[in-house]
């Protein structure tokens, strides 16, 4: 499961550090320490160029929360942020972006909760998880293009390009923590998966074995991370976990972590 992250790198920095020479992002976005669900995001991709047909690397701005081509309305994506790797290939709504549309999403580090010892109460405990040396992570990724058709068929407003996060099992460690994870590809297989063209999907799968996982640190952070109001590089500082029962519950329905319950963990 992944419902919160990190991505404050600069366009000009992820032009360098993925190596994309196509850049088809109008306007800059903001360091955002607290991303969640349909907020914009970066996304690095690989598409033909439209006069010369010349397949090229890109980075683009997309929404988090995938829209399938076929839907009705695009408020789908909020409950497809996520799509498990054991599955991806299969359902509906995912094997069409996974066999055509796979994409890198950049992101400095991710949160995830972990549930309060047993027999106490209180609220999860927000943990960091990132590159011991910092270093960027791309997270494995679909989009998907979603046409509205109330807006002239000419009109490039008339699109929009939406992203999901691929999960995989927590490894060791991080398992403790919460048993899902983004699914993570290494720099020397950036290539394969981006290639949706030489890299089939029985080739892509393999590309999602859990042992790509591993060289990861987690750190507790402060609770304020919570509530999507709160942003700023304080939130990735570690921080003392909170004793068992002194967490408030919550109060507001921002003010809570996405759940894989409610943030399309079944698909």
């Amino acid at each position: 499961m992944c419902g919160r992250y990190a991505s404050a790198r600069s366009r000009v920095e992820l032009l360098e550090e993925f190596g994309v020479t196509r850049d088809r992002v109008d306007a800059d976005l903001k360091p955002d320490y607290n991303v969640a669900p349909t907020k914009p995001v970066y996304a690095v991709l690989t598409r033909p160029e439209r006069d010369d047909q010349a397949i090229a690397r890109e980075l683009r701005v997309v929404r988090w929360g995938l829209v399938p081509s076929w839907a009705k309305d695009p408020s789908i994506g909020g409950r497809l942020i996520n799509a498990r790797a054991e599955t991806v290939a299969e359902k509906p709504a995912f094997r069409a972006a996974f066999a055509r549309r796979r994409c890198l999403l950049p992101a400095d580090g991710y949160y995830e909760w972990q549930q309060p010892p047993a027999g106490t109460k209180g609220r999860k405990q927000p943990y960091f998880i990132c590159r011991p040396d910092r270093r960027p992570l791309a997270f494995a990724g679909l989009y998907e293009l979603w046409r509205d058709r109330s807006a002239p068929e000419q009109d490039p407003a008339g699109w929009l390009w939406t992203a999901a996060i691929i999960t995989t099992t927590a490894p060791d460690e991080l398992g403790e923590i919460h048993d899902r994870m983004p699914m993570v590809i290494d720099p020397d297989a950036w290539a394969d998966w981006l290639d949706v063209a030489g890299t089939g999907v029985s080739d892509a799968l393999a590309l999602l074995a859990p042992a790509a996982t591993n060289g990861l640190t987690s750190y507790p952070v402060s609770p304020a991370v919570n509530s999507v109001r709160n942003n700023g590089p304080d939130l990735i500082e570690r921080a003392d976990p909170a004793p068992p029962g002194t967490i408030p519950a919550a109060r507001s329905a921002d003010a809570d972590p996405a759940e894989p319950d409610n943030a399309g963990s079944l698909w």
